[in-house]
């Protein structure tokens, strides 16, 4: 598969699965063998363990996440996906930026991911230039920009 086609795949499934806590479609994008680091210190093996780590997440958030992808950059079978989102853990706002590194298989799952992300509380929106055209995703998974 195109990894510029299986990152925009990653990218969708993101974008609708998070603000409706859709743990299956985000699961399902990668290999089931596959490492998902959270953090740095933070492993989740498998789809397994991925799965674990995003129901947990999802948990805590009692508000829909609103979220941004920048346009994905790809290099062989590694791209890399900007984003921003502000999450309502125990219905507090909660802004992250981040960056996603993946590497795709031959299929297009995803066989290692890791992400770099900085927190701060509150509801910070994402800045345009880093985001000139921002998809935002409501509850319902329609597109605002």
């Amino acid at each position: 598969m195109d990894v510029r086609e299986a990152v925009r795949r990653w990218t969708e499934a993101w974008s609708r699965g998070w603000p409706a806590k859709d743990v299956k479609s985000i699961v399902n994008l990668y290999a089931e063998q596959g490492d998902h680091w959270a953090s740095m210190f933070h492993r989740c093996r498998g789809r397994a363990g991925l799965r674990a780590y995003v129901m947990e997440c999802f948990e805590e958030e009692t508000c829909p996440a609103e979220v941004w992808f920048a346009e994905p950059q790809v290099d062989g079978d590694l791209a890399t996906v900007e984003y921003w989102a502000v999450t309502y853990p125990y219905g507090r706002p909660l802004t992250t930026s981040g960056c996603t590194v993946l590497r795709f298989d031959a299929t297009g799952l995803v066989t290692e991911s890791r992400d770099y992300s900085h927190t701060q509380e509150g509801h910070i929106p994402p800045p345009t230039t880093l985001f000139p055209r921002p998809l935002r995703r409501s509850w319902t998974g329609s597109v605002r920009s």
